[in-house]
């Protein structure tokens, strides 16, 4: 018995860290397009906004790893 409730604990885990990773990619790919689009009063979804936006998420991504943990990571209470 104690196997399956393990089992249900870690697929539970799972889908909170995967619907984090979704939050916070979502959150901080259109918070910073929309920051830098309207900086550069540029388009949003133009070829160097929208690479420069990824590039942050990647940034925002690595940073949380060592900080422990994104924003969404601790809302959902996953680290």
């Amino acid at each position: 018995m104690s196997d399956s409730t393990t089992q249900d604990e870690t697929e539970v885990s799972n889908v909170r860290a995967a619907g984090a990773f979704l939050l916070d990619f979502f959150t901080v790919f259109f918070v910073a397009g929309y920051a830098i689009a309207k900086f550069n009063h540029s388009s949003f979804l133009g070829g160097k906004t929208a690479l420069l936006a990824a590039a942050i998420v990647i940034f925002y991504f690595v940073i949380g790893k060592y900080v422990g943990g994104t924003l969404w990571q601790r809302i959902t209470r996953i680290k």
